[in-house]
């Protein structure tokens, strides 16, 4: 990284001296002349990292661990949309309990802890998704 930044430091001196040497006339020229260069630089930098973080996904998924599409399941998932729900439960439940009653706070929450209980059950081993392939313990 060191090199690159000799190399952009040369080119910012030479585009200072350009300037000192055409006068204030070429300013914008030369502004743009050294952004260009910056800009190809920013995007070979972008280029490599893509690729590189391309060529990772597709070992990734030559190793079949997942695809690179698929969601990955994790505690932090789960909780976030508990802790969702229960903010969003407090209005429903004023809602459905200022409309029909008792009756319809019970229905409220029968519906909350229902979504509930089916995102909670997404990640277990008898609720599984489409593209998911069977694990070796399973046979």
């Amino acid at each position: 990284m060191e090199a690159r930044d000799a190399e952009l430091k040369k080119e910012l001196d030479a585009t200072l001296h350009a300037r000192r040497e055409l006068g204030e006339e070429y300013d914008s020229a030369l502004v743009d002349s050294f952004l260009g260069k910056v800009e190809q630089r920013l995007d070979g930098t972008i280029d490599r990292r893509l690729r590189r973080h391309l060529a990772e996904q597709q070992m990734v998924v030559a190793r079949g661990a997942r695809s690179p599409g698929s969601p990955v399941d994790s505690w932090s998932e789960r909780f976030g949309f508990g802790v969702i729900s229960l903010v969003l439960a407090i209005p429903l439940s004023a809602i459905a309990a200022a409309s029909a009653g008792l009756t319809g706070l019970f229905i409220s929450w029968a519906g909350i802890l229902g979504v509930n209980a089916v995102h909670g059950l997404r990640g277990t081993s008898f609720v599984r998704r489409r593209d998911e392939r069977p694990s070796e313990w399973d046979a």
